[in-house]
C-alpha cells in the first residue's frame, strides 16, 4: 500500500510542482511587461519635463483646444512647430492614462520621426499629428500583444501598411493603446495591463475592444486615433465615450500586419471581417483622416485595397438626403435614451429638409442567431480557447472561457435543450461541419443580397439607427454579448458605419429607464438597466450608416447629425 501511495503521489506531486512552476512563469512574464511599460512612461515623463524646461510658455490648454482641421493648418502655416504639439499631447496623454490606464506603451520612436518630417520639404496631409494606434496594429520594434501572454515575446518586424502611410503623411504615432484580452469584448481589461476606465465617470467602461483609444481621445490626451471594429470595437467605445468614429467597408482600408485572435488578418481573414477606422473629436477629423490614409502609396503598399481616393465632392455636398431610420432593431431593446436620440435626430434631419423614411433591418434574429453567433463559435469556441493556453484568464471573459471548455457531447447536448428557450445562448454551444461552414458564407451573401435590395426598393442614401449604450459598468459586458446587435448587423453586411454622440443621459431618460423591461423582463434584460444605471450626463449616439465603399455618403450624413445635434 505505501508503495502504491507512493507511485500515486509522486505524479500528482509532479503535476501541481508543473502548475505552479506555469503559474509563476507567466507571472514574470507579466511583470516584465508591466515594467517596461512603467520604464516607458518615466522615460517619456522625463522627455515632457525636459522639454518644459526649455519653453516653459507653451499655451497647453489653447492647444489641445484645437480641432483637428485647425490643428494641421496651424502647423502647416509653421504658427505651431510638429515638436510643441507633439510634447503637449505626450504630456496630457501621461495624465490621463495616470487616470483611467488608458495606455499600453508610448513610442519613444515618436522623437525620432518628429525630427524626420521636420527636414521634409513637402509637407503630408497629418503633417506634426501625433496619432494613438490601438495594441494590435503593428509599430515596428513593439509588441501586439491583445492582451496576452503568449504574445508578449515577440516584436513585430515591421510596420503595419496603415502606420507607414500615417507617417508619410506627416502623423507621428506617439502611443499604443490597452485592449480586453484576445480583443473579444467590448469592456476594456486584461489580466497584463488592467482595467481600462471611462475618463468621463471613472465607475464605468470606455467600452471595447477600442476601449484604450476611447479613453485616451476623450480624456483630451489625443487628437486622432486608429481603432478596428469586427462588432462594434470602433463604434461601442465611441459611444461610451462621446467620440465620433468610424468603421469603414472592411476592405477599404489596409489590414496589413495587422492581428486578430493572434494571428494576422490578411493570411486568416475572418467570415465576418475586421475593419481599421478613425476615431476622434469631430466628424471633420475623420474625414481628413480618411482622405490622408486613402492616397497612391497606401495602394501601392497593399494591393488588395481598392485604388479609390476620398470622393471631396460626396462629403462636402449639400443635397438633401433620402434617410431610412429604426429606433430599434427588433432583436435587443435598447435602454430609453438611446431610443430618444434617433428619434430627435430624425425630427431634425426632416426639418432641415431632409427625406425620412422608416426602416426595419429583414430577419435580424436570423443574423444574430444564425450568421454572427454561429461565425464565432463555428467550432464551440475552441480557436478562441486555444489563445487562453499558458495564460491567465481576465475575470470578464471566464464566463464565456468557462461555456467553450465544456466538453462537445456536453455542447450538443446543452444546444438541443437550450435551443426552445434561449436561443441566443444555444449557438454558442453549437459545433458546424466544413460543409456547414461553406452554407453559412453562402447565407451571409443571400443576406446580404436581400438587405441591399430592400435598401435600394426604398432609394436610400444612408440609414439612421440606435447603437449601444450608454456606457456599461466594467464586468458587465461580458455577460451581454447579444446586447451588440445594433453594431454587429453592420460587420456581417460589411456596410461603412458611423457614430456621432448627439446628447448625453438626463434625469427623466434615468427615471424612464426603471420601467424599461426590454423583451420579456428577462435575465438579460434585468441585466442591461444594471449595466446603464448611474449614467446621468454621459455621451448618447447614434449610428449613421451606407452602403459598401460610401464611406464618404455616411461621413455627410454624419456632419449633418453633428451640425444639428451641436445647433440644438
Amino acid at each position: 500500500p505505501s508503495a502504491a501511495l507512493a507511485l500515486l503521489c509522486g505524479p500528482a506531486a509532479a503535476v501541481v510542482v508543473w502548475k505552479w512552476l506555469s503559474k509563476r512563469q507567466i507571472q514574470k512574464k507579466m511583470e516584465e511587461a508591466q515594467r517596461s511599460r512603467n520604464e516607458g512612461v518615466k522615460k517619456m515623463a522625463k522627455a515632457v519635463q525636459q522639454f518644459r524646461e526649455q519653453v516653459p510658455s507653451v499655451q497647453m490648454d489653447a492647444i489641445l483646444s484645437l480641432p483637428l482641421l485647425e490643428l494641421t493648418g496651424r502647423l502647416r502655416e509653421g504658427s505651431l512647430s510638429p515638436k510643441t504639439v507633439l510634447y503637449t499631447y505626450l504630456e496630457k496623454a501621461l495624465e490621463v492614462t495616470q487616470q483611467t490606464n488608458c495606455l499600453r506603451h508610448f513610442i519613444p520612436e515618436c522623437e525620432e520621426q518628429l525630427q524626420e518630417i521636420q527636414q521634409r520639404r513637402e509637407k503630408g496631409l497629418l503633417y506634426g499629428i501625433p496619432v494613438s494606434i490601438k495594441d494590435h496594429i503593428g509599430h515596428k520594434g513593439h509588441l501586439s500583444t491583445c492582451g496576452l501572454v503568449q504574445c508578449l515575446g515577440a516584436q513585430v518586424q515591421e510596420d503595419s501598411v496603415l502606420v507607414k502611410v500615417l507617417k508619410i503623411q506627416g502623423a507621428i504615432p506617439f502611443a499604443m493603446t490597452n485592449v480586453p484580452q484576445s480583443l473579444f469584448s467590448y469592456d476594456c481589461s486584461n489580466p497584463i495591463f488592467g482595467q481600462t476606465l471611462n475618463p468621463l465617470n471613472h465607475q464605468k467602461s470606455p467600452g471595447g475592444s477600442s476601449g484604450g483609444e476611447g479613453a485616451l481621445i476623450a480624456g483630451g490626451g489625443s487628437i486622432l486615433g486608429i481603432g478596428s471594429d469586427i462588432g462594434g470595437s470602433i463604434r461601442l467605445p465611441s459611444s461610451f465615450c462621446g467620440l465620433c468614429g468610424l468603421k469603414p467597408t472592411a476592405e477599404r482600408l489596409s489590414v496589413q500586419c495587422t492581428r486578430l485572435l493572434n494571428v494576422d488578418v490578411c493570411s486568416h481573414p475572418p467570415p465576418v471581417p475586421c475593419a481599421l477606422g478613425p476615431m476622434a473629436r469631430d466628424v471633420d477629423s475623420l474625414a481628413l483622416c480618411m482622405k490622408a490614409l486613402l492616397c497612391q502609396e497606401m495602394f501601392q503598399l497593399d494591393p488588395t485595397v481598392p485604388p479609390i481616393p476620398f470622393d471631396e465632392e460626396a462629403y462636402a455636398s449639400s443635397t438633401p438626403l433620402r434617410v431610412g431610420y429604426y429606433d430599434t432593431d427588433g432583436y435587443f431593446p435598447l435602454p430609453p435614451c438611446m431610443r430618444r436620440a434617433v428619434q430627435e435626430i430624425r425630427e431634425a434631419l426632416q426639418a432641415a429638409g431632409h427625406q425620412l423614411v422608416p426602416f426595419s433591418p429583414p430577419q435580424i434574429h436570423y443574423v444574430m442567431n444564425e450568421l454572427f453567433l454561429k461565425t464565432f463559435f463555428a467550432d464551440g469556441g475552441r480557436t478562441w480557447l486555444d489563445l487562453f493556453t499558458g495564460d491567465i484568464v481576465d475575470p470578464n471573459l471566464k464566463s464565456q472561457v468557462n461555456c467553450c471548455k465544456i466538453p462537445r457531447l456536453a455542447k450538443k447536448l446543452l444546444a438541443l435543450i437550450l435551443k426552445p428557450l434561449l436561443k441566443n445562448v444555444a449557438m454558442i454551444f453549437t459545433c458546424r461541419s466544413v460543409k456547414e461552414m461553406w452554407n453559412h458564407h453562402h447565407q451571409i451573401e443571400v443576406y446580404r443580397t436581400e438587405f441591399i435590395a430592400r435598401w435600394r426598393e426604398l432609394q436610400l442614401d444612408a440609414v439612421l439607427c440606435p447603437v449601444l449604450g450608454p456606457a456599461f459598468t466594467p464586468g458587465y459586458p461580458g455577460k451581454l454579448l447579444t446586447a451588440i446587435s445594433s453594431t454587429m448587423l453592420y460587420n456581417v453586411l460589411n456596410f461603412p458605419a458611423g457614430i456621432v454622440p448627439v446628447s448625453t443621459v438626463t434625469e427623466a431618460d434615468e427615471e424612464e429607464l426603471k420601467l424599461y423591461q426590454g423583451c420579456c423582463d428577462d435575465p438579460w434584460d434585468r441585466t442591461l438597466k444594471q449595466a446603464v444605471a448611474g449614467a446621468v450626463g454621459l455621451p448618447v449616439a447614434v449610428q449613421c450608416v451606407a452602403l459598401p465603399w460610401r464611406e464618404e455618403l455616411c461621413l455627410r450624413l454624419m456632419k449633418e447629425v453633428e451640425t444639428l445635434s451641436r445647433e440644438k
